[in-house]
């Protein structure tokens, strides 16, 4: 029907949800601290849908992202205009890669990444 979540484990959950958060801007739907697992549980919504699960867990290994492997290659968020979120994310510190074109829509599109550098889209609507 729908993808119903997405799961992220963060090495510092701190950073994470403040990026997440204060620089996404995501809301915060729960957040438990799970002692048996010592770990934080950050149920995160765009607007008022629930899509991001962030996990923090003791010493997770990093996640391969370059070279490009098997797996999750990137989350994209879509929006309604790429040059604002652009230049918004760059206001906020984060490094920000030249807006591109899709070659087979046309339209605008930008990565980032996360305090793991796990790669994020911003995807013209």
């Amino acid at each position: 029907m729908k993808i119903h979540h997405i799961a992220i484990i963060c090495s510092d959950y701190q950073i994470s949800k403040k990026f997440y958060t204060e620089v996404l801007g995501l809301n915060i739907i729960r957040e438990v601290y799970r002692e048996e697992r010592q770990s934080y549980k950050l149920d995160l919504a765009i607007g008022n849908d629930y899509v991001i699960e962030l996990f923090s867990f003791p010493n997770p290994p990093q996640r391969p992202s370059r070279p490009e492997s098997c797996g999750l290659r990137h989350l994209a968020f879509s929006v309604e205009n790429v040059n604002e979120e652009r230049e918004e994310l760059i206001g906020k510190g984060l490094s920000c890669e030249e807006i591109r074109i899709d070659e087979f829509t046309g339209k605008e599109f930008f990565f980032t990444q996360d305090p793991d550098q796990l790669p994020l889209e911003f995807y013209q609507m």
